[in-house]
């Protein structure tokens, strides 16, 4: 049990760093004058990333299921 508690402390301390790197950086930077346009052009790429995995598993399914008609 010991370990289980040790295991979800790791996992809040990199909870909670990828909050502060996603959060407080953006904060600073925005406060120093700096623009983020690369972050805009990562989040436009993971959209399109998750649109494309979308698409993908869509047409999965019909497959699938075209495959489960025919038999």
């Amino acid at each position: 049990m010991r370990e289980a508690t040790d295991v979800l402390r790791v996992i809040g301390m990199i909870l909670l760093g990828i909050f502060v790197l996603a959060v407080g950086i953006p904060i600073v930077l925005t406060a120093a004058g700096i623009t983020l346009g690369i972050i805009k052009i990562l989040f436009g790429i993971a959209v399109l990333l998750i649109k494309l995995a979308l698409i993908i598993a869509v047409g999965y399914l019909i497959l699938v299921g075209v495959r489960a008609i025919l038999r």
